[in-house]
């Protein structure tokens, strides 16, 4: 499951335990009511907030509950659309997101990574890789979106998605994956934690800092169900903070 806990200006969203923090129904449930509250306390205490995500254990998360779903495609076309909810949570969300790459992070786990603004991974151990082309599933169009419009590199793209690349650290990081390489785990929270808090530090507006994340990405936040605000909205929210 998971636990949030407030550090200063800073949510920490942690999945605990030493498992692989596969995403079934109750830790998907779990992470949207962390994301919910983050969202109600950080609209309580106005501008200035931050989330970080990190995993207990060797795995950042080692993707959907297929042992749950088994052989079942109506099982797995559950979690597919169970997950994307939190995808949309953590696209809208009113504050910078960091993501704290702990260990492996694969197919869903890899994309639940990528809904986060910055990443931050281990260089000693765990790699990003999306299986879906060697296990032979196709991808949900909100995993290809959420893709293309965070791995920018045409050639990074193709080797994640065509070629099953496995990239640690240093890969990712020269692709523009990651943002920031630590040596272990221990150093990669940590630096999760002090980026966030100079993002918060900043004490940006939320719901500007979503609505321009959300601009900047349209085709992955409609695809996980966020509506933009027409361009009429756009400029009444606009001329209101004037």
């Amino acid at each position: 499951m998971c636990t949030l806990e407030q550090r200063g200006r800073v949510f920490v969203l942690t999945l605990t335990g030493d498992g692989e923090h596969r995403l079934g129904h109750a830790l998907i449930a779990s992470i949207r009511a962390a994301l919910a509250s983050v969202a109600a306390q950080a609209a309580q205490a106005g501008p200035g907030a931050a989330l970080v995500t990190v995993a207990e254990g060797r795995f950042f998360s080692n993707g959907l509950d297929i042992g749950w779903a088994g052989a079942s495609r109506a099982r797995l076309g559950e979690l597919v659309a169970a997950l994307r909810p939190v995808a949309a949570d953590l696209l809208a969300l009113p504050m910078p997101t960091v993501a704290a790459v702990t260990g492996h992070a694969s197919a869903g786990g890899f994309l639940l990574a990528l809904c986060h603004d910055y990443r931050v991974m281990r260089a000693d151990r765990g790699v990003l890789y999306m299986s879906e082309v060697d296990i032979g599933l196709p991808l949900p169009p909100y995993f290809v979106a959420l893709f293309r419009a965070k791995v920018t590199a045409a050639h990074a793209l193709r080797d994640v998605l065509l070629r099953g690349r496995k990239l640690r650290a240093p890969e990712a990081k020269e692709m523009g994956i990651v943002d920031v390489v630590c040596p272990g785990a221990p150093e990669t929270a940590a630096e999760a934690i002090r980026l966030a808090e100079e993002l918060a530090a900043r004490k940006w507006d939320g719901a500007v800092y979503a609505s321009i994340r959300v601009s900047m990405y349209p085709d992955a936040c409609s695809k996980v169900g966020i509506v933009e605000e027409s361009d009429e909205d756009k400029a009444r929210s606009f001329a209101s903070k004037l």
